[in-house]
């Protein structure tokens, strides 16, 4: 008997192929056009909503600036009796302690490169801010509340004929400030703490220094001067001398108030800085800023 091998070839059901094959096209189709608008939708939020600043290669879009805002809600002072109990005792600590201070920022040139420094050696300082170079700079003033520093007030203008027309006037300007303030980084922040231009004692205006602080204190505002200082905006001309003028002045101090600047034209201050720290760390100081006073 012989068997015949016969070979049969399936029907191709060719309606059912056709199907598949829109279905197919249909989903590439849908995923190519999701990649291409989440693309989009990346390009806008990178050039749309990004805070920055050349200078610091630092970049933050909303949403991290916004994480950062929930983080630092809670660090928003409070001037409690605590604190103006912390505040009378600044000079005496038991501890070796420093606190780095900065007045007459933010700037576009050298406050970011003091930024970069800090964070570099992991150290929180203060910045005694003045309002019309805040609003100037609010990227650079963001970036100091963002990464832990204290946001202090040095008054809106720095014009002692305004600032010191009357007792007034230096609240007056410390609330500008305060709502200059409040307006960048969209928060209730008030640092409850003010540093007098040229210094709360002696000088022409003597009588309403001592007046306004009063007022101040009325208006639940401490303030704060400085126990060190770097004379880099009273004749110190080099790096050298901005270093040795700090040396000298934190002496054997436990508990300091270092006065620095980070003006526009303080670069000077940020070339010695690195070395003042350097000494200050050997010497055996902790760094603070005043979140440790106003909890």
């Amino acid at each position: 008997m012989i068997y015949e091998l016969i070979e049969v070839t399936p029907k191709i059901n060719k309606k059912k192929v056709i199907i598949v094959s829109i279905i197919a096209i249909l989903v590439v189709a849908i995923c190519v056009i999701a990649g291409i608008a989440f693309a989009k939708r990346t390009k806008k939020n990178i050039g749309n909503n990004v805070v920055s600043d050349n200078s610091t290669n630092i970049v933050e879009t909303n949403d991290i600036v916004k994480t950062k805002h929930i983080a630092y809600a809670n660090m928003n002072p409070v001037y409690t009796d605590i604190g103006k109990e912390l505040m009378s005792n600044i000079y005496h600590s038991q501890e070796k302690t420093v606190y780095l201070t900065f007045d007459d920022g933010p700037s576009k040139s050298v406050t970011p490169l003091i930024l970069d420094l800090l964070k570099q050696e992991n150290i929180k300082a203060t910045f005694f801010v003045l309002g019309a170079r805040a609003k100037a700079n609010p990227e650079v003033l963001k970036r100091e509340y963002l990464e832990g520093h204290y946001i202090a007030n040095h008054g809106y203008s720095h014009v002692y004929g305004e600032i010191y027309s009357s007792p007034q006037a230096v609240l007056d300007e410390y609330n500008r400030t305060r709502d200059v303030v409040r307006e960048i980084l969209g928060t209730d922040y008030d640092g409850h703490l003010f540093r007098f231009p040229g210094g709360s004692t002696g000088g022409k205006y003597k009588t309403i220094k001592a007046e306004a602080k009063t007022l101040l204190n009325d208006n639940n505002v401490a303030y704060i001067d400085w126990n060190s200082l770097s004379s880099d905006a009273a004749g110190a001309k080099t790096k050298e001398a901005i270093i040795q003028n700090t040396i000298d002045t934190v002496g054997t101090k436990n508990s300091v108030v270092i006065l620095m600047h980070d003006a526009g034209d303080k670069i000077l201050t940020y070339e010695a800085l690195p070395e003042i720290i350097k000494y200050l760390k050997e010497q055996g100081y902790s760094f603070k800023n005043f979140y440790s006073v106003m909890k």
